[in-house]
């Protein structure tokens, strides 16, 4: 642990070094110099909206989203012991997608603007109530993660089910906004969103963290983490609850950004070990970075129109997976 802080201050800089990166470029060419003038008060009023009221909020939803899938995607693959695991493996972004397809299709997201994540939360709680249940009814006597698994596929298959029904029933308009959104899209965040997806996170990842050293324990197996002092089935329910909650809150307010989940615990995880104490905080951290990067890819490579954040995380996450994986096989 004596280079954990030294690690988490270094990925604390990689997020600052992001962040303004994301904010200093964009379509308008406004550049580093107008964003120090506008943060002085001294810019034209028209950059400065630009700057604060759009660039800023967006890099600061693209942190916050990041920081949830890494979280959430580390915390999964402790809860299933398998570091392949991610984010949406147990039907989350589903019934997320549900929610906010419905909202879409209905015609809600057109006369309520604000409905359309709510809709999308809306789906991520009942995916995960529906889930829990199912596992729970499969095994009484504990949460066993096989059934867990089991039940988050089947239940995100009957989602997107659902999500194809509607699509079918759909106008061209509603068709193509939901399509866009499930792509995983950060250009509508605002100041409201940002603040509410800050105050969802804030308990999910407390709780999470305080689970690190249970989750060491628990990657020996669950019968030695029994013997060593860890409550399994109440770590298991609070990590699966909490990450649940992060993932249908990152999902509400960005919409399904695949890969970042994945990729960035695996990648911490290879590099400085299987420590949650170090991995959970560090994969928040370089789950922020790594799609603020994204984002601003996203709105540079075809200015001033911009891609849905989602395809560039896949893009780019699929090749760097694959070296992971090489190199992991190898280690």
């Amino acid at each position: 642990m004596t280079r954990t802080p030294l690690r988490i201050a270094l990925l604390a800089l990689a997020v600052l070094a992001a962040f303004a990166l994301s904010v200093s470029f964009g379509a308008s060419g406004l550049g580093p110099g107008d964003l120090w003038r506008a943060l002085s008060g001294s810019a034209d009023p028209t950059d400065r909206s630009i700057l604060l009221q759009l660039r800023v909020p967006r890099a600061a939803l693209a942190a916050l989203v990041g920081g949830a899938l890494g979280i959430s995607g580390c915390t999964f693959q402790a809860l299933l012991r398998n570091p392949l695991a991610e984010p949406y493996v147990l039907g989350i972004s589903g019934g997320a997608a549900v929610g906010a397809v419905a909202v879409v299709v209905t015609g809600l997201g057109v006369a309520i603007p604000w409905m359309l994540p709510v809709g999308a939360f809306l789906g991520a709680i009942a995916a995960m109530v529906l889930v829990l249940e199912v596992a729970r009814r499969a095994s009484p006597a504990r949460m066993d993660t096989r059934v867990l698994i089991l039940s988050g596929v089947i239940i995100g298959a009957f989602f997107n089910a659902i999500i194809l029904l509607m699509l079918s029933i759909a106008d061209v308009e509603s068709f193509r906004s939901a399509i866009f959104w499930m792509m995983g899209n950060l250009s509508g965040a605002e100041w409201g969103s940002t603040g509410v997806l800050a105050l969802l996170l804030v308990p999910g990842s407390v709780a999470v963290l305080s689970l690190a050293r249970a989750f060491n324990l628990l990657s020996r197996g669950e019968e030695v983490a029994h013997y060593l002092g860890a409550s399994v089935q109440r770590v298991k329910l609070t990590a699966y609850l909490a990450a649940s909650l992060m993932v249908g809150a990152a999902v509400a307010a960005g919409g399904v950004i695949g890969f970042v989940g994945l990729i960035v615990p695996h990648a911490v995880r290879l590099a400085w070990g299987n420590d949650h104490r170090l991995l959970l905080p560090a994969s928040f951290l370089a789950g922020s970075a790594f799609l603020l990067l994204a984002d601003t890819v996203a709105r540079l490579v075809v200015a001033p129109a911009e891609l849905p954040t989602g395809v560039v995380t896949a893009v780019a996450g699929v090749p760097l997976f694959v070296v992971l994986l090489m190199r992991g096989g190898r280690r």
